[in-house]
């Protein structure tokens, strides 16, 4: 088997709890190194963990120890950081989005080829069950030829329960390049890529009140659009429609149906690894649930890099970079359509990912 693969975690903030739940008692890596800005936080975080070293960035991604650098921090950083790891000959996986914008995701992923270094990113939650059973059935021919579908997110915005929610709101976050990846992640494994979007977009509050934490009560500035719906036009002719909004306090929407010439299928939330796959089929009276028949049972946030490290020349890397750019290139479509009122081609495409075997995480 060999020696646990060496993972160094840049940035131990409020995802890092997350991917150390399921990292942390992983036989396949082990976490050799965290660095954070806080150094405090980042020995807190080290001294939890045996045989992890609290670390400075540079130190980090110096380290012969790491071998692959999981990238947490925001998304302003996700960039410098990633090239830096690639510089020190890392392969990188991420929290998403990819960048920030398009240019510098492009490079990562033209830098890491280059240098015959993988690179993946969230989400992997399309992973789990739920999407992936949603995948199995809709290729099995369940609902006939997908013709049509939607994805739905609305919520208040992450201020009410985020102690420090003030990059959600500045370029590289808004509702679509946080939460969209989720759901266009989704969309490209059900129906394949992308080839254009047409978007519209707005915001209509300049400013938002973080609810929770030492920083309850104070305001903080709103430089990105909090509503973003758009049509992508995927290479097989489907049309989705995407809805990502900061703007609402709940909906009835299904997080993502897929209607095909036979039947329905509702697709749980993306945002999850599980969740009821539901049917319905032409002819029904009723949704009908379906078991779970693909995808990481179990799973937890960090699946996608035990995934990457799991990747060979024939089986490459299920949330990886391609897939990531081609999704970022998706959004900043839609948020470019908005701005310029047109459609936009995108410039990237992608081979949809290896589908995921049932499997217990």
């Amino acid at each position: 088997m060999g020696d646990p693969h060496g993972i160094g975690i840049v940035g131990t903030g409020y995802i890092c709890g997350a991917y150390l739940e399921v990292l942390a008692t992983s036989p396949e890596v082990r976490i050799a190194a965290v660095a954070d800005l806080d150094v405090a936080r980042a020995e807190a975080v080290a001294a939890g963990l045996p045989g992890t070293r609290a670390l400075p960035v540079g130190g980090l991604l110096a380290d012969p120890e790491v071998r692959t650098v999981l990238n947490l921090t925001i998304p302003s950083a996700h960039a410098e950081i990633a090239l830096a790891a690639i510089a020190n000959g890392k392969q990188v996986y991420g929290e998403k989005p990819l960048a920030a914008e398009l240019g510098p995701a492009r490079e990562i992923v033209d830098r890491a080829a280059t240098a015959g270094l993988l690179v993946g990113c969230a989400p992997d939650t399309v992973l789990g069950t739920g999407t992936q059973t949603a995948r199995q059935a809709i290729d099995a021919g369940l609902i006939g030829r997908p013709l049509a579908a939607s994805a739905v997110m609305v919520t208040a915005g992450h201020e009410r329960w985020h102690p420090n929610p003030d990059f959600y709101y500045v370029a590289g976050g808004g509702p679509l390049l946080d939460m969209g990846p989720y759901y266009l992640s989704a969309l490209v494994q059900l129906l394949g890529p992308v080839r254009a979007v047409v978007g519209a977009a707005g915001r209509l509050r300049s400013e938002r009140v973080i609810g929770s934490g030492p920083r309850a009560g104070e305001r903080i500035p709103v430089e990105v659009d909090t509503h973003v719906s758009g049509v992508l036009e995927h290479a097989s002719g489907v049309l989705s429609t995407l809805t990502t909004s900061f703007d609402g306090v709940r909906t009835t929407a299904q997080p993502i149906e897929v209607h095909g010439e036979a039947g329905t299928i509702a697709v749980p939330d993306p945002n999850r690894f599980d969740g009821d796959v539901r049917v319905f089929e032409a002819g029904a009276t009723d949704w009908r649930a379906l078991p779970p028949s693909a995808g990481y049972a179990g799973a937890g946030r960090g699946i996608g890099l035990l995934d990457l490290v799991a990747a060979t020349a024939d089986r490459p890397p299920r949330a990886g970079g391609d897939l990531a750019l081609h999704v970022l290139d998706a959004m900043t479509g839609l948020l470019r359509s908005a701005a310029e009122g047109r459609r936009i081609e995108l410039s990237t495409t992608v081979e949809r990912p290896a589908p995921v075997p049932l499997s217990q995480n």
